[in-house]
């Protein structure tokens, strides 16, 4: 428990520091645009998206309960979106059907099954496996979700519209048939249901991802602890900017999960990225930093940790296009 309280500390100042930092850079860029976004007019009961990375890809099923098209935002400051998704949707709108899959975690546990000899040899020093290290974090390896509640878009005069550029906020539920610890699956039917607040705007000479969510998640597999959560990420690129910029090339994500029954804390999920844009090639390389720390509590019976806490490195190279 005690080892608990120094990492919320160091992430709370961690978090106190980024957070208003980089909504206040993102507001003042916000400033500096001009023009309102091309409305389209057109009206889509159904509308098909997609979206592809290393560590998470999806397509989902767009349906619109409504007779109006999808809202758009534009590039309106990101306080003014908080605030137009949650009038918004206190009657919700739309319904989203998604199939996600996480490829890098799906790899780890590959490997681990067919190339055992290969797995255990990658490794820094004596005690960081290589592997391990880059595909930690996703604790299932793909999953379905429902999504009830609001959605506008983001589009910006004269740039083409991209994939997955749109705002979110309502309740989502997530269903799948296996767990990922250690690298390994682990038959468990789990259900995750949560509140959730999520933007992926997009445009030619910045980037801007966001997600907070609150929920809870049920386990079919009595061995792994039913738990409630707080979660948070914030991911910026600025092709204008200096690359060396840390608060307008960079990314932060946090995940602590709670015992349901106690809501004493049972993981800790921390990861900093650096963004490197390359903006004549229109690309952004990564790479990520971080730790997972999970209680004795997490898991019990076979499952059991070891040790009583466990303490993971999380190194995330990525490229994004």
């Amino acid at each position: 428990m005690k080892n608990s309280r120094i990492i919320s500390a160091i992430i709370a100042a961690l978090i106190i520091f980024y957070f208003p930092s980089s909504i206040f850079a993102e507001e003042t860029a916000a400033q500096t645009t001009t023009g309102e976004p091309e409305q389209d007019d057109s009206f889509k009961r159904y509308t098909l998206e997609y979206e592809l990375d290393a560590y998470y890809s999806n397509a989902g099923i767009y349906l619109n309960l409504t007779d109006q098209p999808i809202p758009d935002a534009g590039d309106q400051e990101e306080t003014d979106v908080y605030k137009k998704l949650f009038y918004s949707s206190l009657v919700p709108g739309f319904v989203v059907l998604e199939g996600a899959v996480f490829p890098m975690p799906c790899l780890g546990a590959i490997l681990k099954k067919n190339a055992e000899d290969f797995y255990t040899k990658v490794k820094i020093g004596t005690d960081l496996n290589l592997i391990k290290a880059i595909t930690a974090g996703t604790e299932e390896p793909y999953c379905l979700t429902l999504f009830l509640g609001n959605v506008i878009k983001f589009t910006r005069p004269g740039e083409e519209k991209k994939h997955g550029n749109f705002g979110y906020m309502g309740y989502l539920f997530s269903v799948g048939d296996y767990h990922i610890k250690d690298n390994e699956l682990i038959a468990d039917d789990w259900l995750e249901m949560e509140w959730k607040v999520k933007g992926d705007r997009n445009f030619l000479l910045h980037k801007l991802n966001w997600s907070y969510r609150v929920g809870v998640k049920l386990h079919s597999n009595n061995e792994i602890t039913d738990i409630a959560y707080l979660s948070m990420r914030r991911s910026r690129i600025d092709y204008q900017a200096s690359r060396a910029s840390i608060i307008r090339n960079s990314g932060i994500e946090y995940k602590l999960d709670m015992e349901l029954s106690t809501m004493q804390p049972v993981r800790h999920y921390l990861l900093i990225e650096k963004k490197i844009p390359w903006r004549k090639k229109k690309i952004t390389t990564s790479i990520g930093l971080g730790f997972i720390w999970e209680g004795g509590r997490k898991y019990t019976g076979k499952l059991a940790n070891k040790d009583e806490d466990e303490f993971q490195i999380m190194i995330q190279p990525n490229i994004q296009f």
